[in-house]
């Protein structure tokens, strides 16, 4: 074991520009950091003393010198662009067939059917739509009758929104849980069911809250996290990693309010002792920003990030490994509200490692997971991919 804990961090949908096959998505020329450089400018300090800036030409952003640790470029090998299949993939599972998505055409009358039979709910939306500007439209209807809001995205998720004082939070998850049931059949099948909780009484007062919940699909096969936690190691999430992996292969789980909090929540855990990996989601960046097609928030969440990593580089010590990397695009710029296909960065520091380093571009996300593997002495599960790169770290 060469690190005694490994923290993770996923700045959620930070992508590093187009992947080669990114037209096949139609997303060519998507550029997520690139473009937020160029439209809004950027103070990130310390993600330039890890090389960020050294992995691709950015705007108001020059290459390092000396930067600590090491870094590489990572391309995504699975179908798909979705949350789900970055985090599975980091974790050494191939995803061949992407998740449903009804994006175009809402679920289908059957299952909205179903749904509304089995919830006693009479159903309104079943669109894809803006978070906020679906509460804006149909949340004072909802408020008045008990109707239930249904609506996706262009991710594979069905969501339900509920007023925390008139819908309750206990009914809109009882709603959920029905909704997840009902789309594990193949043909409705979703990645995520999201509970939507908000508050507010009219169209520029509601506001959504920290009480979301996720449920997701477990993972088809074992992961890294399965492999750690049989080991006996401890494996702690901060954020929606409990949702995404449906709780498999942790220990302990700490839900967030904000990525800010999500960071605070690290630098708690830095103060702790303990052996194993600490996973961390930072969504905000994804959801509040990226696709609200945001780039001057999205900047100014990356430079209340970067405030906050200058604390955890501070604490880190020399039996520690940071990994910092993302799980997808979400290009502000870009047209629509989707998921860019974008290659994402992956910066990896010790205070004791002793040289900088960069590692060019790898195959896929899953080399991390089986880094983290390497590391603490565990064999990946049988079925997954990915290649460690412990021995370049020095």
């Amino acid at each position: 074991m060469r690190y005694k804990r490994v923290f993770l961090i996923v700045i959620d949908s930070l992508g590093i520009g187009a992947m080669p096959d990114a037209d096949q998505y139609g997303d060519h020329g998507a550029d997520t950091l690139g473009h937020i450089a160029e439209k809004a400018g950027l103070c990130i300090p310390n993600l330039q003393k890890l090389g960020i800036a050294n992995l691709r030409p950015l705007q108001g952003l020059a290459p390092q010198a000396q930067t600590l640790g090491c870094r590489m470029r990572l391309e995504e090998t699975s179908m798909g662009k979705d949350t789900m299949t970055g985090h599975w993939e980091m974790m050494g599972l191939h995803i061949t067939q992407p998740f449903r998505t009804f994006t175009d055409t809402g679920f289908p009358p059957a299952l909205i059917h179903e749904l509304s039979r089995r919830t006693g709910r009479q159903i309104i939306g079943n669109k894809s739509a803006s978070g906020t500007q679906i509460l804006d439209e149909l949340a004072p209807e909802e408020i008045e009758t008990g109707h239930m809001i249904v609506y996706t995205s262009a991710d594979s998720v069905l969501q339900i929104c509920g007023n925390e004082e008139t819908f309750g939070l206990e009914e809109l998850y009882r709603c959920c849980e029905i909704a997840r049931e009902l789309t594990l059949r193949e043909e409705w099948r979703v990645g995520r069911v999201i509970a939507r909780p908000y508050v507010g009484r009219k169209p520029g007062e509601f506001k959504r809250t920290s009480n979301r919940h996720d449920y997701a699909l477990k993972p088809y096969g074992k992961t890294c996290l399965d492999a750690l936690r049989q080991a006996g190691l401890d494996v702690i999430s901060v954020g929606k990693i409990f949702d995404i992996f449906d709780g498999e292969g942790l220990t302990e789980s700490n839900r967030s309010k904000s990525s800010v909090h999500g960071m605070e929540q690290t630098l708690e855990l830095l103060r702790r002792e303990f052996t194993g990996l600490c996973f961390v989601n930072l969504v905000d960046f994804d959801a509040l920003w990226g696709h609200r097609r945001d780039p001057l928030g999205y900047a100014r969440e990356l430079e209340l990030f970067d405030e906050k990593l200058g604390q955890v580089l501070a604490r880190l010590g020399g039996d520690d490994l940071l990994l910092v990397t993302a799980d997808h695009g979400n290009d502000p710029t870009f047209p629509g509200t989707d998921h860019t296909r974008e290659r994402v960065p992956l910066l990896l520091y010790s205070p004791s490692m002793a040289q900088s380093t960069d590692l060019g571009t790898g195959e896929t996300f899953a080399i991390i997971g089986a880094t983290v593997a390497e590391n603490f002495g565990v064999s990946m599960p049988e079925g997954t991919i990915g290649r460690s790169i412990l021995g370049q770290l020095s």
